[in-house]
């Protein structure tokens, strides 16, 4: 048995790591803070993180390994959990999901991060040969590059999409996190689908950019301007509350093609959900979307933005109406492949630290 103390253990990107008919690999849940403070999932703020974790229950984990959760977390607290494995003999496994963080409107502080989590892990995972890459040439590491799994679970991968009419191109805002810069791209897909008979731009945002209490997301400036769509042809805008997963499907397997209006990033979750349900994707270039699944892909990145690549990929998808979907098998296949290589990954840690 390999014992897995993993941050986070409820997410479900790691849950899907576990072979489905089970195996020698327990991850410990995640422990939930005395306060009760947790987002959906349980694993926010990750106390395997804090000061102290780590000493006080070293002899319950045999592998500690990093995915998400430290975005509050500073450089210096990051190092003292490093020094803390070191000190009992624990060896470290990080996934880097995230070359920039999607959050932090600057690098500073995730590349500081890095600067801690890459040089110090026994074994490094990412998504994509371009995020290996990278990692190759900034920090002189080796990562093994690993499939994002499913997200979406069997009922809704297997469901049949709705009639493809109308065709209809979708943006979620969603709370106007730090990566996104949206109004170039709706005002080009805004242009775009009223030349596209039976088209539809559909827009939603939460509800809580319009709440003055929210000191952290409120920006009624921006949410106004957004609000605005609606008075064009074939443009929708929907204000709610965050979704529920159900809900998030739902929509998901709603839109014909779901574009990302990211200025910066790595991977995503959510282009593996559209996957799972049968949309299409349109991705930025930033990044390393396009080679993490097929999907369209336009030009924008922090300095460069070209609304016409942006208009073909949708009219391409329009008049192919290709939306790849995944197959339940595959996936299947892959989740086995993928708990077989993170045990390996486990076990060679474990076997250098040993030597060491």
């Amino acid at each position: 048995m390999i014992r897995v103390a993993s941050v986070p253990a409820s997410h479900v990107y790691v849950r899907h790591l576990a072979c489905p008919e089970g195996d020698d690999v327990i991850r410990l849940t995640d422990p939930v803070p005395a306060d009760g403070r947790k987002v959906p999932g349980g694993w926010w703020p990750p106390l395997m993180l804090e000061p102290g974790w780590v000493s006080d229950h070293h002899e319950e984990f045999d592998v500690f390994h990093i995915h998400f959760g430290f975005d509050a977390i500073g450089a210096e607290q990051l190092q003292d959990v490093v020094a803390e494995l070191a000190e009992h003999d624990k060896p470290l496994v990080y996934t880097v999901h995230d070359l920039r963080n999607p959050h932090h409107p600057t690098p500073g502080g995730h590349h500081k991060q890095l600067d801690v989590l890459i040089p110090a892990a026994d074994e490094l995972i990412t998504l994509t040969p371009g995020a290996a890459e990278r990692i190759r040439l900034r920090w002189g590491r080796e990562a093994t590059v690993l499939p994002h799994p499913h997200v979406v679970e069997q009922h809704w991968l297997e469901r049949p999409r709705r009639d493809e009419s109308p065709f209809v191109v979708g943006v979620h805002a969603k709370s106007l996190r730090a990566n996104m810069d949206l109004f170039p791209v709706l005002d080009t897909l805004a242009e775009t689908v009223r030349s596209l008979p039976d088209a539809v731009l559909q827009i939603n945002v939460h509800d809580e950019i319009f709440d003055p209490d929210n000191a952290y997301w409120y920006n009624p400036e921006a949410g106004s301007r957004i609000l605005q769509y609606g008075e064009q042809p074939q443009v929708d805008v929907r204000v709610h509350p965050y979704f529920s997963d159900d809900e998030l499907w739902q929509y998901l397997s709603d839109l014909s093609v779901s574009v990302l209006p990211y200025r910066f990033g790595t991977h995503s979750g959510w282009l593996e959900a559209c996957f799972d349900l049968g949309t299409a994707v349109i991705a930025p270039s930033c990044g390393f979307y396009g080679e993490q699944r097929r999907c369209g892909v336009y030009t924008y990145d922090e300095d460069t933005f070209e609304a016409d690549s942006l208009d073909r990929c949708v009219r391409e998808l329009y008049e192919s109406r290709d939306l790849p979907r995944a197959d339940w098998s595959q996936r299947m296949d892959e989740r086995r492949a993928l708990a077989r290589a993170h045990r390996d990954i486990y076990l060679r840690a474990m076997s250098s630290r040993s030597r060491s």
